[in-house]
């Protein structure tokens, strides 16, 4: 079984060199590069299984490195490295598709753990495994992350079109926001817990077309999608 392939974007010398040493002494394959205009190149040339990039970059930042891969590749888990005082870094890596963050200076037990998750994490909904899924007018090809009503449709992200999944497959029953953390997320903390507001709004924007449905927050308690 070949190892699992990160790119890692990272201008700092020192802390590159420890970092991909470290992950690799735990059998993962390493590709680095020191500024985002090398990453992009990097990322059209191979395949990898997971990104972790940080903010600052030269070049081109880690937030438009970030949207390029997502517009390219849906599900790839991407991981940012943000500065610990910037709070507005985690949010806004958050909003523009990140997976998930881990803050400066980090321990490499703990990054190594957050890779984890997300290489063996699969996401499951239950014993309903139907390709299309239907609520309203709306249609949703889950295994081509498509959205559709008439003519119209909208490519989503991975994780959006397992966040619509989990509710369409719950209609008109609540979902616990632990439940959606834990089994999509595949942690429930604040930060992951702001994530998933993000994108229940994103999917009330996607389903503002069709009037007959609705995503209610439960406050304190989860959300339905009621039809």
């Amino acid at each position: 079984m070949s190892k699992p392939h990160i790119l890692y974007v990272e201008d700092d010398e020192t802390l590159s060199f420890v970092t991909k040493d470290n992950l690799e002494l735990n059998d993962f394959k390493v590709t680095h590069a020191k500024d985002g205009k090398e990453a992009l190149k990097l990322f059209k040339e191979d395949t990898y299984d997971l990104c972790l990039i940080d903010v600052m970059l030269p070049e081109i930042d880690g937030y438009g490195v970030a949207e390029t891969i997502r517009s390219r590749h849906s599900e790839i888990p991407i991981i940012f490295l943000t500065a610990k005082s910037l709070k507005e870094d985690r949010i806004h890596g958050l909003k523009i598709g990140a997976d998930d963050y881990i803050t400066k200076p980090f321990s490499i037990e703990e990054l190594i753990l957050k890779i984890k998750i997300f290489l063996k994490r699969k996401y499951v909904t239950g014993s309903q495994e139907l390709p299309i899924l239907r609520v309203g007018q709306y249609t949703l090809d889950h295994d081509n992350l498509r959205l559709s009503i008439g003519d119209d449709s909208v490519q989503m992200t991975k994780k959006e079109a397992d966040l619509l999944k989990m509710l369409i497959t719950n209609k008109n029953k609540i979902v616990e926001r632990s439940t959606i953390l834990e089994r999509i997320w595949g942690e429930n903390d604040y930060f992951m817990g702001r994530s998933m507001d993000v994108f229940i709004s994103r999917l009330r924007k996607y389903l503002k077309a069709d009037p007959s449905i609705t995503v209610e927050n439960i406050h304190g308690v989860g959300f339905r999608l009621n039809e």
